[in-house]
């Protein structure tokens, strides 16, 4: 995958194998939006509107969150939706959607941790993604707009 911000935690026997996933803008801000663009190959064809995920946040060891959508319930908490064929043949299967940043976040380093599966209970994906939020102070130079500024990883110059 292009984008080290993002960990594929699955294997060989997930549903879907991710070929690459890109973020425009690589540092996404809080309060836009970030375009979430995946390239994938499906081993099969999957009803995406019955794909369940469990999101789980943590901060450290502390979790902070823990909830199951279906797919699409998922996306619209994020503004926006499934786009195209929402039952895929096998084959290549490429998806892009603008997902809305939070304007506030508590600062913190995260980690999130994405599992899903599909309606039979077959392992669909598996995505660790780390997460800093913290303050950073404006100058008059900045096109930032907010001195809440997300990186992600340790290490944003090995992302990019």
């Amino acid at each position: 995958m292009s984008n080290r911000l993002v960990e594929d935690a699955s294997d060989d026997n997930y549903v879907m194998d991710i070929l690459d996933i890109t973020f425009t803008p690589a540092w996404p801000r809080l309060g836009h939006q970030v375009r979430w663009e995946m390239d994938s190959y499906l081993k099969e064809s999957v009803d995406l509107t019955q794909v369940t995920c469990r999101v789980i946040m943590k901060i450290g060891p502390l979790k902070i969150l823990d909830k199951r959508y279906i797919l699409p319930d998922l996306l619209a908490s994020m503004g926006t939706r499934l786009s195209g064929d929402v039952h895929p043949p096998a084959g290549p299967w490429k998806q892009t959607w603008d997902l809305q940043i939070p304007p506030a976040v508590p600062v913190a380093r995260y980690q999130i941790h994405l599992r899903a599966h599909t309606a039979d209970g077959k392992n669909f994906l598996a995505l660790n993604i780390p997460v800093a939020f913290h303050h950073r102070w404006a100058t008059a130079n900045d096109h930032i707009g907010s001195p809440n500024r997300p990186s992600f990883g340790r290490d944003l110059s090995r992302a990019l």
